[in-house]
């Protein structure tokens, strides 16, 4: 059949007399046209079910690389400044250090209190008492509660206070209670404080 008969064939029929329950007795020129767009309509489906899977996957790959590109850059800064993070990493291990130095072994303690007395004295303070109490484990340190208890005039009694503080081992101050040692005045002050030294547990750090 020629192009031209086909055509020509398409403007003689009638579609209202198509029979749609036998599709069979169609002339061949519908037949013909019907099964070319019901091809074109498979195809325009196809198509896009593939292309909006493709999609979907090139979507998820793209997220992919953004992530692996961040990653890369990333573990390459870290690379590019290993050599600073390194020495960092040594700072603070030898920070750690000092500071582990400053904490009193056992053995320390009576040299921490013979500290406490020579600088109490110093400032010209009488001691009353100056008693351990039982220690606190922590789990990485040790308290060792301290109670003292002097008597002095007031800017005595604050040097004694800041020279314990300023000890090179670690003494915090607790709980200051200061009052007149005689209830009809006078310049003399009692102050009862607790000091706090710390000792390295080690054993807590291994559990």
């Amino acid at each position: 059949m020629r192009l031209s008969e086909w055509f020509e064939g398409l403007r003689k029929i009638d579609i209202n007399e198509l029979d749609t329950n036998n599709i069979g007795s169609w002339p061949p020129a519908i037949k013909v046209l019907v099964g070319v767009l019901l091809m074109m309509l498979v195809l325009s489906l196809g198509y896009s079910f593939s292309t909006s899977e493709l999609e979907s996957q090139l979507d998820l790959k793209r997220e992919e690389e953004s992530t692996l590109k961040e990653q890369f850059a990333t573990k390459a800064h870290m690379a590019a400044n290993l050599e600073l993070y390194t020495q960092q990493m040594k700072e603070m291990e030898n920070s750690f250090g000092v500071l582990l130095r400053q904490l009193p072994s056992d053995t320390e303690v009576p040299g921490l209190l013979e500290d406490i007395t020579r600088t109490g004295l110093g400032s010209g303070l009488e001691f009353e008492e100056i008693k351990l109490l039982p220690e606190v484990t922590q789990p990485f340190y040790i308290e060792l509660p301290i109670q003292i208890t002097v008597t002095g005039a007031y800017h005595d009694l604050a040097t004694f206070a800041s020279g314990v503080a300023g000890l090179p081992r670690i003494v915090t101050l607790h709980d200051f209670d200061l009052a007149p040692v005689n209830p009809d005045g006078g310049p003399k002050l009692r102050m009862s404080i607790l000091a706090k030294t710390y000792r390295y547990n080690d054993k807590g750090l291994q559990e």
